[in-house]
């Protein structure tokens, strides 16, 4: 992949020039109201994983609608006193996996809830999640246009509401220290970031989006070729007379808009040859950021793998110098 977008000098100046809905706060206040409305009842089951330094459980918890979200929740294991903990959410198309997977935090000495992805978790890893009451199996892709005529009716709103859910349900833990919870995620995950530090300013004290996706809608859609925006090209080359209603969907769920309201301190991540989730849609929203404690690490050369292994050591050291962790005495 060769860089396709705008220069880093144009990048760390560009703002988004669409228009932010005018009902946007008060949808998605009467959006989370109805969700609460709904029993979180979080359930905890201790699941052996095999892996004697972690303990993990197998959790279920009500997200939109009161609909049944699965995910797992991991932390050091022998550490009983209240610990800093991080709500992980996860790219386009997978699932929760299996909790070896989700191994970095605790070992690092914090908690962490995984959660699964409702309908997706058939693309790279499996989840277990349908996306609607029925009982339907979570399938391969093609989320991006389901219900996008309507905001009420589109997908990420259902998602967006698990999020925040899966936030709720890490501070109900006694073990977690309310006060030392991030959010964090690659992609999707970083988009999802992204909303949940937006719709719960308040609970969340570190934001670490990797190559967020979901931002700067209308750009995105007629820049890149690579999908999953490129199904809402497919869809409304389909549908022409349909574009503004798409977009006027999309606003709602904007990255951008969301970006606006955070007040956690940020850690960002891009890269110049990402053509899944271009660098100009990342610093729209990262240029939307009021709070002064903010950083975006920029790859060059590196496309939508975002520099993976660097950027989990560049996380680990934002998390230790801000809450690091006691470790319990051997023995």
């Amino acid at each position: 992949m060769q860089f396709f977008d705008k220069s880093l000098a144009e990048l760390e100046v560009y703002r988004s020039a669409d228009a932010e809905p005018a009902d946007f706060d008060a949808f998605w206040s009467a959006t989370l109201a109805q969700a609460r409305s709904f029993d979180l009842n979080p359930e905890f089951v201790p699941v052996d994983a095999g892996l004697p330094g972690v303990a993990v459980w197998d959790v279920t918890f009500s997200g939109y609608g009161g609909q049944r979200i699965k995910a797992w929740y991991l932390r050091p294991a022998g550490v009983d006193r209240p610990i800093p903990a991080l709500a992980q959410y996860l790219g386009y198309g997978g699932g929760r996996g299996y909790p070896h997977s989700w191994i970095l935090w605790p070992v690092a000495g914090y908690a962490t809830l995984v959660m699964d992805t409702r309908g997706q978790g058939s693309g790279w890893r499996a989840g277990d999640t349908p996306d609607i009451p029925d009982g339907a199996n979570p399938a391969y892709s093609g989320m991006m246009t389901q219900g996008i005529l309507s905001r009420d009716s589109y997908y990420y709103r259902r998602l967006y509401v698990d999020a925040v859910r899966a936030l709720e349900t890490v501070l109900a833990r006694s073990d977690v220290d309310r006060n030392r919870v991030a959010v964090t995620g690659k992609s999707q995950g970083g988009g999802l970031s992204i909303a949940v530090a937006g719709l719960m300013p308040e609970a969340v004290a570190l934001c670490m989006p990797e190559v967020p996706f979901l931002c700067n809608f209308r750009r995105a859609v007629g820049l890149t070729d690579a999908n999953p925006y490129q199904e809402i090209v497919r869809y409304l080359k389909t549908h022409p007379q349909k574009a503004e209603q798409v977009f006027s969907t999309l606003d709602y769920f904007d990255g951008v808009f969301l970006a606006r309201r955070v007040q956690a301190p940020v850690l960002c991540s891009t890269a110049l040859m990402d053509d899944i989730c271009p660098p100009s849609t990342v610093y729209a929203a990262y240029n939307e950021l009021s709070v002064s404690d903010k950083r975006i690490v920029t790859y060059r050369f590196n496309g939508h793998d975002g520099a993976d292994d660097e950027q989990k050591r560049q996380q680990l050291a934002e998390l230790a110098q801000r809450w690091p962790v006691v470790q319990a005495p051997a023995g």
